[in-house]
């Protein structure tokens, strides 16, 4: 069986797969293709909302509302970020129900997200909310604006804001790695690897060490830029 502890080894094993996938999956769902589109968190607001054209409308009136807001409170960060998640959300309800990818007018809303998301952080100051931030991770993500770097950075504002874990500078890794950002990379998953309980750090750094290799492999065959 696949699951049987008696194996020698397979207990470890199976421990250290779940303590991947949970530091993983509790991080924010954005990696190992887990997440990559902008399902539930926000859009659960949608659900139950009678279709997708009422769904799109609603979520056409909170972009209405919070641009009407912003024209009032043109230097309000709030205001901004209001608008942000409000574009964000709009997004996610325009996907394709098939394939969960974005259509033309998904990644056009994101595209009206990353320029609130830009706004915002004029305005935020030191401390921008990471919530938010981890939102605009998912929207620089391959699958969506496919901008990594902005990506790493709007990601680094919630490793800012959060206690230290393995689970979210194993994340900035990956972003790093994808953006073509070594250094920033090794420095994330050494970070990773330190925070890891002792019996499966050798595990973490054979993960991220994968994950690096992948991103190299990609940036040889994209456009990424070094950083």
């Amino acid at each position: 069986m696949l699951f049987d502890l008696r194996a020698p080894g397979r207990r470890r094993t199976i421990q250290v797969v779940y303590v991947i996938l949970a530091l993983l999956m509790g991080g924010g769902l954005i990696f190992f293709g887990i997440g990559g589109n902008t399902n539930g968190g926000l859009l659960d607001a949608f659900k139950g909302s009678g279709g997708g054209s009422s769904a799109e409308k609603l979520a056409q009136d909170k972009v209405d509302k919070a641009e009407k807001v912003v024209k009032l409170r043109v230097a309000d960060a709030a205001a901004w970020s209001a608008l942000t998640k409000a574009q964000f959300q709009q997004a996610g309800v325009t996907q394709n129900d098939q394939t969960g990818a974005y259509t033309k007018d998904g990644i056009k809303h994101l595209g009206e997200a990353a320029r609130s998301w830009n706004r915002y952080l004029a305005l935020a100051g030191e401390k921008p909310d990471p919530t938010l931030a981890s939102l605009m991770t998912q929207a620089f993500l391959p699958s969506a604006l496919n901008k990594p770097d902005e990506a790493v950075k709007a990601w680094e504002i919630v490793v800012d804001a959060r206690p230290p874990s393995t689970g979210t500078y194993a994340q900035l890794a990956q972003l790093a790695y994808a953006a073509n950002q070594t250094r920033k990379g090794d420095l994330a998953a050494a970070k990773a690897v330190s925070l890891a309980p002792k019996d499966q750090r050798k595990d973490v750094k054979a993960q991220l060490d994968a994950l690096k290799a992948q991103g190299i492999q990609s940036a040889t065959s994209g456009t990424t830029t070094t950083g």
